[in-house]
């Protein structure tokens, strides 16, 4: 079986992650990988509509969505809510990264669209995030999951 194909969304203020998840991929050292269906390159455009267009087609082709959390991702709904809605439409496994370090649903940084829908809510970390992305299927009774301790100790945390 291949590599879980995975889109990631993201505010534009934390494109860092995005791009530290690049090279968790790419450092033969770490143990992290998956088919990325991000846009290849950026999109020079101005229009909403062709923007979404584009993003739609690459959403459509992952099974898999993680959404990075951060600090204003909760406010971010032109691009990240709706990728998000994107990818709940298509039935997508939904995986929260929280960028504070956080191994649950929080509250204060959630974006509403992924609560309550059988998601997982891990932090930001190769191993973890590795292990959501191949591991981690939805629940269909629309909780907000975690691992528990036990799997953090199992990965060398």
């Amino acid at each position: 079986m291949g590599l879980p194909r995975t889109f990631v969304g993201f505010s534009s203020t934390d494109i860092h992650c995005y791009r530290l998840m690049q090279a968790w991929k790419a450092n033969q050292h770490i143990d992290f990988n998956f088919t990325d269906c991000q846009l290849n390159s950026e999109i020079n455009s101005e229009n909403e509509q062709y923007i979404k267009k584009k993003c739609r087609e690459r959403i459509n082709m992952a099974g898999k969505y993680v959404m990075l959390i951060g600090q204003d991702t909760k406010s971010k709904y032109k691009y990240v809510r709706w990728e998000a809605e994107v990818a709940i439409e298509k039935g997508c496994t939904i995986i929260g990264v929280n960028l504070d370090g956080s191994r649950s649903m929080q509250m204060n940084t959630c974006p509403p669209i992924i609560r309550d829908i059988g998601a997982i809510f891990i932090p930001f970390s190769p191993k973890i995030v590795a292990y959501a992305i191949e591991n981690y299927k939805m629940h269909d009774d629309k909780d907000n999951y975690h691992y528990k301790d036990s799997v953090y100790k199992q990965l060398g945390y």
